[in-house]
């Protein structure tokens, strides 16, 4: 299909200028072909998987019709979960940014119904809402339809999935008559199709055909592991390639609790996200991931869906996907803004054939890996290190530090530059690292994992030892007095550290032991020389302090009070 420019489009010039801003300038294929057949005011069907374009598909020929003159309801988009609601409303608010006037507004459950109402009272010509909450103001006359001109439905077959199938009947039943109905779908069920007999005017199709649905910036591995050692090689991964944020998708909600528990057990900051949530506790999730405090995502694929965070670095399919497609929508969360991203698959036993489908279905190669050993991800340590201390050499004026070291290393303790490199290496690698360089015997399977311990050198995450770049603490020493208060957890001091020879899991496990509650319920564990700070839920922070009084961790007796928090 040739490239369509949108100042072909006979786009109103503020939208265009939007457009601009945004920094697109050609159509993607949905955008080409939905938005002159919405702007002839027909009723269209897309079918159109996640990262396509479809938002402003249907957004700018929904933003042409709109009139801000009047502060009528004029159009309802229907979404299936709060964070596409929001996501939706944030684009179209974008590409309305010099169309002055116009309100659009997010309505879903979970938030204050009162604001709601108060928003719709002050004149808004767009909602964005799931159906429950859109039915839920019908219902108290806060959505008024008289004047609603168009409605549009995102991802029709996940509401259907998600039990939206009767409620969409119903919304779509009491608009009126008269108006222009545009649905988008990734797959077309049969109820979804029965949908658009019943309450469309001869619709126009359009499509996205499937070979135009790979992400040729994401480079995509995969690994022939057994059920057990999943998680081992996930963290072996992670410490291979230390993505900044990174999500893996699991099939079940069970999965992803299990999930989360393993990873925090090992200290990664891990957070997970499924339908069994509260609207505060997902809120909460996503926050966390967005500002980077949550690095890895554990998350069910419909609990993912409007998830829109550009700096992902890596995916995992931790589980394959029951449909083909999802392995799309999972690997389209990487890879950016045009940035590279990367994808990890784990398959066992005859998953192999399913990849091999999938394969096929994307058009695209998913290339095999060996596990990497824990030689290996020490070496490759060592060579990130390395590499960041050349580009210093190259890139900095290093003159003040050799001659502090000359002053007052080489002169005064009679070491030679090559003896201070090296002490500076083994501080950055840590001392678990350099066993496995010293003993010449490399872990090549998960056999050998006892032999140099569980962790193998992944523990940085809670310990206060970054993997990714070895800086200390990942808050920094003084992290209590810049980090924003959470409303819902309680920070706690321990009076013991790394020089005790305590790790994160210790405190995590004492904690969750002596107390009873969910190891996942625990916030961060920042760990320092000879002190740590732990995140508990604000409701459990009495019983914690009242269960670990006479607690010891490894033989040690432990004090733990609250945080001192005050004085920023």
């Amino acid at each position: 299909m040739e490239t369509v420019k949108f100042d072909e489009l006979q786009l109103d010039d503020r939208i265009l200028r939007a457009v601009t801003d945004m920094g697109f300038e050609a159509a993607s294929p949905i955008q080409a072909q939905a938005i002159p057949v919405q702007m002839e005011g027909r009723d269209v069907v897309g079918q159109a998987q996640t990262g396509t374009g479809k938002t402003a598909a249907f957004g700018i020929p929904l933003l042409q019709k709109i009139d801000p003159r009047s502060k009528k309801l004029q159009a309802i988009a229907l979404c299936p979960t709060r964070e596409l609601a929001i996501q939706v409303a944030d684009e179209i608010r974008k590409l309305a940014k010099y169309m002055h006037g116009i309100k659009v507004l997010p309505i879903y459950g979970g938030q204050d119904i009162v604001r709601q109402i108060r928003g719709l009272k002050e004149g808004t010509q767009i909602v964005i809402g799931t159906p429950g909450r859109v039915m839920d103001h019908m219902r108290r006359k806060t959505i008024r339809c008289e004047h609603i001109h168009t409605v549009i439905m995102d991802e029709a077959d996940e509401m259907l999935n998600m039990g939206f199938l009767e409620d969409m009947e119903t919304i779509l039943s009491q608009l009126p008559e008269e108006r222009q109905t545009v649905m988008f779908s990734a797959t077309m069920p049969m109820e979804i199709q029965n949908i658009a007999r019943r309450f469309q005017k001869e619709p126009v199709t359009v499509k996205v055909v499937k070979k135009e649905l790979t992400v040729p910036k994401v480079t995509q591995y995969y690994y022939e592991v057994k059920p057990k050692t999943k998680v081992e090689v996930m963290c072996r991964l992670l410490d291979m390639y230390a993505p900044r944020l990174s999500i893996a998708f699991c099939n079940t909600k069970r999965q992803v609790d299990e999930l989360v528990q393993e990873l925090q057990g090992r200290g990664y900051f891990a957070e997970g996200l499924h339908g069994d949530l509260k609207q505060m506790q997902r809120d909460r999730v996503m926050n966390s991931f967005r500002n980077g405090t949550t690095e890895i995502l554990v998350a069910t694929d419909v609990a993912a869906r409007g998830i829109d965070v550009d700096n992902v670095e890596a995916v995992f399919n931790y589980d394959i996907p029951q449909d083909d497609e999802y392995y799309v929508h999972r690997i389209g969360r990487t890879g950016r803004a045009g940035k590279d991203g990367i994808a990890f698959s784990f398959v066992v036993g005859k998953e192999v054939y399913k990849l091999r489908d999938i394969q096929r279905y994307c058009k695209t190669k998913i290339i095999p890996q060996a596990i990497p050993s824990l030689d290996d991800i020490t070496t490759i340590k060592a060579e990130k290190i390395m590499e960041q201390v050349m580009e210093l050499i190259r890139e900095t004026d290093l003159t003040k530090m050799v001659n502090l070291i000359e002053r007052t290393v080489l002169t005064e303790e009679e070491c030679t530059s090559l003896d201070v490199a090296a002490a500076l290496l083994k501080l950055s690698m840590g001392e678990e690292n350099e066993d496995i360089i010293d003993s010449g015997r490399p872990a090549r399977s998960l056999d050998d994992l006892d032999r140099y311990g569980r962790d193998g050198g992944g523990r940085g995450r809670r310990d206060g030892r970054s993997s990714r770049d070895g800086r200390g603490s990942r808050y920094g020493r003084d992290s209590r007095y810049d980090r924003e208060d959470r409303d819902d957890m309680a920070r706690l001091f321990v009076n013991i550290g790394k020089s005790q020879n305590i790790r994160p899991g210790d405190v995590l496990g004492a904690v969750a032991g002596e107390t009873g509650i969910s190891g996942k319920l625990v916030g961060s564990i920042d760990m320092y020389d000879n002190y740590t700070f732990v995140e508990v839920p604000r409701e459990y922070a009495d019983a914690v302090l009242r269960a670990m009084k006479d607690v010891k961790i490894k033989g040690k007796n432990v004090h733990v009070e609250k945080a001192n928090t005050r004085g920023r």
